[in-house]
């Protein structure tokens, strides 16, 4: 059984290498070190299917090195020491490049062991992962390595590799592919930005159009049929996930509805409704708060109603509360207040609950003033009243400021009168 197209057409060189110019591109660092051939441990960190096999493997290939692959999913230390052993042996004359694809997969004590060898020079490392290292690899072996963030394949530059594909097939069976106008386009837009997709639609089109003849018609309609769903990276595990929860909220805080819709689509693209509904419900809280605390009861409202009717029909009252909270007025006074308080409460700024404020308790002999004293605001003009709430270590301390909305200075002005005429 052949190997998957896309080994079968992998780049050999840098220069066929599409993407990534921010670090291949002429006079860029990696490439620099690449053609130095003194290449360091490094970590690849970037989604799938952008790059970063195929670059490890030019750079064995450059530096003559032996290179052995290994996947953080499977191998264990046993495979990482046979590894090692190759060094002793003839393949491993000119050094090994170790290639651990999905190193977060790594526990500590088999990236412990790893560090050993590379810190022996035994092998040189070259890391990849999905996720971002400095949560994921051991801090000893970043602290020995040099991080090169790969990014997802911009459209044009996947459109150049599905070209080069369909040549490659071309001359593989001697026939030529002839692919019709608007296919290879298709195919570079509808993979997410990962070469290795747009490889595989190549590989299924093709097939799929295959009828025997001297040559092959790829049809725009099978690439359609093969690519229904744009593919969207998305991993509810991943930092993707949270990339997209957090530019979501952070569009809508921005008072960007067009951002909070385009994400809030991704989202819902995914079937990640409840992790949608839970960041609005958030967001209404946090960043609207009591600019406008009207849209709390609103925008759960909206919530039940998307859980109730699920997807699709769920993005239609999303919309309606995404837009709404990107519209309306911001404040995070309460929010920041409460933290405030909490900050001083977990570096032990407390003390005992005021005497008028406790339940109703017995007096012992030795308390001198017998009592609650607790004054009832709601007989009071106004229902306000002065008296003591804070404890005695805290009574200086000031954590809600008034935010600068209509709402909150119309809750100041409120205030400020009854508590002067009662001053």
């Amino acid at each position: 059984m052949p190997a998957p197209l896309a080994d079968r057409v992998r780049p050999t060189t840098l220069d066929q290498v599409v993407g990534q110019q921010h670090i291949l591109g002429p006079g860029r660092a990696l490439r620099k070190i690449i053609q130095a051939g003194e290449v360091p441990n490094m970590v690849f960190y970037g989604p799938s299917g952008v790059g970063k096999t195929t670059v490890a493997s030019i750079i064995a290939k450059n530096t003559k090195r032996h290179l052995v692959k290994l996947n953080g999913t499977t191998a264990s230390t046993a495979d990482i020491k046979e590894a090692v052993a190759a060094t002793h042996t003839f393949e491993g004359i000119n050094g090994v490049l170790l290639y651990l694809d999905e190193i977060q997969y790594f526990n500590k004590k088999q990236q412990q062991t790893l560090l050993e060898f590379i810190e022996n020079g035994s092998v040189t490392l070259i890391a990849s992962t999905t996720e971002n290292p400095y949560f994921y690899v051991y801090n000893a072996i970043l602290s020995r390595s040099t991080v090169f963030e790969f990014k997802p394949v911009g459209k044009e530059d996947i459109e150049k590799a599905v070209e080069r594909a369909f040549q490659f097939l071309a001359e593989e069976q001697g026939r030529p592919m002839l692919p019709e106008e608007g296919v290879c386009a298709h195919i570079a837009s509808h993979c997410g930005g990962d070469v290795r997709k747009a490889m595989n639609a190549v590989e299924l089109s093709t097939l799929a159009c295959d009828n025997g003849g001297p040559h092959v018609e790829v049809t725009l309609e099978a690439a359609q049929e093969l690519t229904q769903k744009s593919v969207m990276r998305y991993d509810k595990n991943g930092d993707e996930h949270y990339d997209l929860m957090s530019a979501f909220q952070k569009s809508m805080r921005g008072s960007d509805p067009d951002g909070a819709l385009h994400y809030l689509g991704r989202l819902l693209e995914a079937g990640d409704l409840p992790s949608a509904c839970r960041r609005l419900l958030v967001c209404a809280c946090e960043d609207v708060g009591l600019a406008w605390p009207q849209i709390i009861p609103i925008v759960k409202a909206a919530v039940d109603s998307a859980l109730m009717v699920g997807l699709p029909e769920a993005r239609i009252p999303l919309a309606d509360a995404a837009v709404l909270v990107s519209l309306a007025p911001k404040s995070n006074s309460a929010y920041t207040a409460l933290d405030k308080a909490m900050a001083d409460i977990r570096v032990g700024k407390a003390g005992p609950v005021p005497r008028n404020l406790q339940n109703k308790h017995y007096d012992s002999a030795e308390v001198e003033r017998k009592g609650q004293f607790y004054q009832y605001p709601h007989d009071a003009p106004h229902h306000w009243l002065p008296q003591q709430y804070l404890p005695d270590s805290l009574l200086a301390s000031r954590y809600y400021e008034y935010g600068d909305n209509k709402m909150e200075q119309s809750f100041r002005a409120y205030w400020e009168k009854i508590k002067h005429n009662n001053g």
